[in-house]
């Protein structure tokens, strides 16, 4: 399975060493200093996702672990910025759910890859909180392909073929996977900064199934995406 990931010890490797054959997801394995948790308890929430903007993190008061927290913080939002992505970090006490269509919801909970019209990759870290999975592409299978679940979205589609591949994608139906009985993801784990494959026209590599954590109760998450 960790055939998949390809490790980097910093910030330059993690950006610049390419996706090849089945390695669809670079790693910058850390070992980080501080205390994320004061982050968020200090943070003021507004509903179930608070961003937090530069300016918020430096008019915390906060005790010496906590200030090493920050500077963690703000110096990944500034290595992104400089190389060109746009990094938001958030405060997630849970995202919303889709029930519209039970056999597939399309909600981040779900095993699914992200899509892009221009060549780009998704980046995360989770600081502090339950952190994301991911899985191997041989251990799961797009779930438009799963006739059951194809049978009934045709139904909800309507009798006719003509369009209904487009109404996949439309929906995002064609991004969701569902994993192997005996599929063994992998965690992401906290403080490592993550690059993950993006599905987007040339790309070389298959793109990078995943999905986020069911939160533990009563604790928030503090997560870097982009």
């Amino acid at each position: 399975m960790e055939k998949q990931i390809h490790c980097v010890t910093n910030f330059q490797d993690l950006v610049s060493t390419p996706y090849k054959g089945e390695i669809n997801a670079i790693c910058w394995t850390r070992n980080l200093k501080g205390d994320f948790s004061e982050i968020v308890r200090k943070v003021a929430l507004n509903g179930n996702i608070t961003t937090i903007e530069p300016v918020d993190l430096h008019e915390l008061q906060l005790s010496e672990q906590g200030q090493l927290a920050r500077e963690i913080l703000l110096s990944d939002l500034e290595l992104l910025k400089a190389h060109g992505a746009s990094p938001t970090l958030n405060v997630i006490s849970h995202y919303d759910r889709d029930d519209t269509f039970p056999l597939l919801p399309t909600d981040v909970y779900s095993w699914h890859v992200d899509r892009s019209p221009i060549p780009t990759h998704t980046f995360l870290c989770t600081y502090y909180g339950a952190s994301s999975d991911i899985l191997s592409n041989e251990q799961g299978k797009k779930k438009i392909l799963i006739p059951e679940i194809r049978d009934e979205l045709k139904k909800l589609y309507g009798s006719a073929d003509e369009g209904f591949e487009a109404f996949l994608s439309e929906h995002f139906f064609d991004l969701h996977y569902q994993a192997d009985p005996d599929a063994q993801p992998i965690n992401l784990g906290l403080g490592h900064l993550w690059r993950l494959a993006v599905d987007h026209p040339g790309s070389q590599v298959p793109p990078c199934i995943h999905r986020a954590p069911v939160e533990k109760p009563g604790e928030s998450r503090l997560l870097l995406i982009c």
